[in-house]
């Protein structure tokens, strides 16, 4: 384009010449020296003022432009050739200012008064590449300035004016919404358009118009609902027109426009969405599906139906259609179709039930991203009557299916397994198909449910461990599978040899006790087996040397031959087996007894975010070893705030507290002196808006404490310690003390978890000492409430016993629930664990939980507290942190 317009009889370097020698370059180098030239060159015709080759030096920036070089010196250029008289410059410099500059350019305000000269133009030529320009680079400044100028060009003659005009339109009420009002009844008259580029960009107005403002969605809603149905019929139905015909449909474009404009305007409007009810029925009815153009068409009218007020008919016509998509060859329609099932499945979950095979050969597809979508669906597919054979489906196809897609397959149906499973043998049977076939793509939950599981099924624990013997011999390579397989035979071996708890539908086998120590032998001999399988079949040995007398030597001699192994941890547990082995043969049996039955309640609770408190080290779920082969559990403090061990660094040379990762506070800082006259102000007082009535030297140190159902934590910096020596006197430490022994067992503030039943006591009961200390809501948000009630303990006036209540507003309920509070040093806090960990929506329940605190400065400094509430709604995590400043004084 840019050639047509060079003078030709200019002796400066053509644009076409340009391009050939940056072509013709080998190098980066030489395309660089070709640019730097070419620069020098335009720079010096702009110095010059060279009228003639002005155009040609900016067809020659924008190829520059293109290519990534820098060409801000050129921009004056664009402005000039657009003050010129004649429509070649005009239009180059237009063409400049668009793909030069943008909106964000200073020098673009020069340009408001040419472009308002342009839109007043008698040349419709002109007029139409101003509008261009204006449609693609105006700011806000340009919109309110030139806004009336474009109105007014809605009612020129030419109909591709009129298009441009309204296309312009969409970028200014986009860039400044308080305009919409101005172009309201000019883009309603434009519904009347005969012309189709023009009714196009009339009806994009429209759309655009009721996105930004109510008052145009309301007035399009009531006074042009029926028109735009009445053109959308008539497209439907007009005769061929070979000008606007493609693939036999009349206007696609047209189709889409509308159909987009319905879906606005129907949208949370009753009236609105029946009175277009009948013609979506016929666009999707009569709209061919053998081009893509009909597929276009046909998905937007099912976004459109989706999208508008209930009609339960034309909603199972829509999710017909998306049906027959996914039989479509085309990866992308049927990827399309995937993603709205996914929307339509809140809406009307039975009508896509009936598309279930059709989605499940979608899993089996040879593309990865229909394959992840089609699982995902299936997943929301699920329920309590097809649990069972959606099940059967994935885990057949899970023996076929692709190594990298094993993983996301055997985690989506370990979710279903666990989710639905209404008895526990078919729950079993489920996972252990799962780990034959994937066990090394499973993640650790996995096979530790499962033995929580196992443990709690006492009436299938013989029929487990046999199902376990004979899954190993066939897929002994799934590391899962081995450990739980290893687990079972340790706990029940006897069950295994002796046929014990025999179910109907089992076949009897034989396995003497020779052969279940050969399974534990080839385990830890195995060289795919890793440091956890290791542990564990150290221990299951220990276990059978009680349980099979007559092979005690074997298991003897199997232990003892990793006494010199170099993972230290494999090695203590061989030479203390061994001697327990050889040297207290009195005690070995009631040593190595069963495991206790394993809480699932805890375990759950521990799996969905509360603190790790089931023990570890019986089931090999978290084996920390020195030498760093298997990850070290969680430090006391990650333990505490719930924070996974994997993501966890170790603390840095620095001595920066993890603390600081909770609430944000550098507790490293030294405080600093604003003037001779002011003391130091505390770190931590600072953080929580409190006044300081005396000097205080102390470090910043905060008691961050976290409890749930199933553990509590205490603020004194030695229970942990006490804990150990059963002593019930704990020192408490000097306000200013900065001992770093001290400060770290402050930082911890750990002991060890306890499961006793809570009890919650009203205030204003016996315990009080007289003084009665008013309620206060202590936290508010949105959608959960926190009310603190207070009570004394008599003859401890330090003391205060907070009842804490929490509610639910929200219409879900809230899962997960934990509750942590950080306090200053001078404040000692201590948590009892809450009554649930699950709060009702709608306040139809609370969560009670019981908070001791002892202000050592009582009547001094007043009690502060900074709280942090996490919990679940609809498996998606939510946090929620304040500071508590409005306690009754005297606490």
């Amino acid at each position: 384009m840019a050639d047509l317009i060079i003078n030709p009889f200019s002796s400066g370097t053509r644009l076409r010449d340009m391009i050939r020698s940056i072509r013709a370059c080998k190098t980066a180098a030489e395309e660089r020296a070709v640019v730097r030239k070419e620069c020098a060159a335009i720079r010096a015709a702009i110095s010059e003022n060279d009228h003639d080759y002005r155009h040609r030096n900016l067809a020659k920036l924008m190829f520059i432009h293109m290519l990534g070089y820098p060409t801000h010196f050129g921009q004056m250029e664009c402005l000039k050739a657009i003050a010129s008289a004649g429509f070649p410059e005009k239009r180059i410099g237009y063409l400049g200012l668009m793909l030069l500059l943008d909106e964000r350019q200073e020098v673009l305000m020069l340009v408001t008064n040419s472009l308002k000269q342009d839109l007043n133009h008698s040349n419709q030529y002109i007029v139409g590449i101003a509008l261009c320009a204006l449609g693609n680079i105006c700011s806000a400044e340009m919109a309110r300035d030139l806004a009336p100028e474009v109105e007014r060009l809605f009612q020129s003659r030419d109909p591709n004016i009129r298009k441009k005009a309204a296309l312009c339109s969409v970028r200014i009420i986009k860039k400044v919404p308080d305009l919409a009002e101005n172009f309201m009844s000019p883009a309603a008259v434009l519904l009347k358009e005969k012309h189709h580029g023009a009714l196009i960009s009339g009806v994009q107005l429209c759309t655009e118009l009721c996105k930004v403002s109510e008052e145009a969605l309301d007035y399009l809603r009531k006074k042009r609902t029926e028109g735009v149905v009445k053109i959308l019929k008539d497209v439907v139905n007009s005769p061929y027109q070979p000008e606007y015909d493609i693939a036999g449909i009349t206007d696609p474009f047209l189709h889409i426009r509308l159909l987009r404009l319905l879906r606005v305007l129907g949208q949370g409007d009753a009236d609105a969405s029946d009175y277009m009810n009948d013609i979506l029925a016929q666009v999707a009815t009569k709209t061919e599906t053998n081009k893509n153009a009909g597929n276009a068409i046909l998905y937007e009218c099912v976004e459109t139906i989706m999208s508008i007020e209930d009609n339960s008919g034309l909603r199972v016509l829509a999710i017909n259609i998306l049906g027959r998509f996914l039989s479509n060859r085309d990866n992308n329609i049927r990827y399309v179709a995937l993603n709205m099932l996914m929307r339509a499945i809140a809406v009307d979950a039975q009508a896509v039930q009936r598309h279930r095979a059709t989605i499940l050969e979608c899993v089996k597809d040879s593309d990865a991203s229909i394959r992840k979508r089609a699982l995902e669906l299936v997943y929301l597919l699920v329920n309590d009557s097809n649990v069972k054979p959606l099940t059967k489906e994935l885990i057949d196809y899970l023996e076929v299916s692709d190594q990298d897609f094993k993983g996301d397959l055997s985690a989506k149906i370990c979710s279903i397994v666990e989710k639905f499973s209404l008895e526990k043998i078919w729950y079993i049977d489920q996972m252990l198909k799962v780990l034959s076939e994937a066990g090394n793509f499973v993640k650790d939950d996995v096979w530790h449910a499962l033995i929580v599981v196992i443990s709690n099924a006492s009436d299938l624990h013989g029929y487990t461990v046999r199902s376990l013997y004979r899954a190993f011999q066939t897929s002994g390579e799934q590391e899962s599978l081995v450990r739980v397989t290893v687990w079972c035979i340790g706990e029940y071996g006897e069950m295994l040899v002796n046929n014990m708890g025999m179910l109907d539908k089992e076949e009897p086998i034989t396995v003497t006790e020779s052969d279940a120590v050969d399974v534990l032998e080839t385990a830890i001999k195995r060289h795919t087996s890793d440091i956890t399988t290791r542990a564990m079949t150290l221990v299951a040995l220990l276990k059978l040397s009680s349980r099979f007398p007559s092979c005690s030597q074997r298991v003897n001699d199997i232990i003892v031959e990793h006494k010199g192994n170099f993972v230290l941890e494999l090695q203590q547990r061989s030479i203390e087996f061994n001697n327990i082995i050889e040297r207290h043969q009195n005690i070995r049996s009631i040593l190595l007894e069963r495991m206790p039955v394993l809480d699932e309640t805890t375990y759950n609770g521990r799996k969905a975010g509360s603190l790790h408190t089931t023990a570890q080290a019986s089931t090999g779920s978290s084996i920390s070893l020195p030498n760093g082969d298997v990850k070290p559990t969680a430090a006391p403090l990650v333990d505490l705030l719930d924070l996974s061990s994997d993501d966890t660094p170790a603390p840095s040379s620095s001595g920066v507290d993890p603390l600081q990762d909770l609430l944000g506070v550098d507790l490293t800082s030294t405080p600093s002196l604003s003037g001779s006259s002011k003391a130091p102000v505390d770190s931590l007082l600072d953080l929580l808006s409190i006044g300081t009535t005396s000097v205080q030297n102390d470090s910043s140190k905060l008691d961050v404490l976290s409890a749930s159902n199933s553990s509590t934590q205490s603020a004194n910096p030695l229970d942990m310690l006490s804990s150990l020596s059963s002593s019930l006197a704990t020192p408490v430490s000097a306000p200013g003390s900065s001992a770093p022994m001290m400060d770290l067992l402050d930082g911890l503030s750990l002991i060890a978890p306890k499961t006793d039943t809570v009890t919650f006591t009203s205030p204003g009961l016996s315990e009080t000492n007289g003084s009665v200390y008013p309620s206060i809501t202590a936290f508010k948000s949105s959608s959960l409430k926190m009310e603190f009630s207070f009570s004394k303990q008599p003859g401890n006036p330090q003391t205060t016993l907070i009842h804490a209540t929490f509610s639910n507003m929200s219409s879900n309920n809230y899962t997960n629930f934990i509750f942590q509070a950080a306090v200053p040093q001078f404040v000692q806090l201590h948590l009892d664990p809450a009554s649930s960990n699950t709060l009702p929506a709608n306040g139809k329940g609370s969560i009670k939980q019981n908070l001791k605190v002892t202000n050592t400065q009582q009547g001094q400094k007043n009690l502060a507290m900074r709280v942090r509430i996490a919990y679940k709604v609809n498996d998606k995590d939510m946090l929620e942190q304040g500071q508590i400043n409005n306690f009754p004084p005297g606490l």
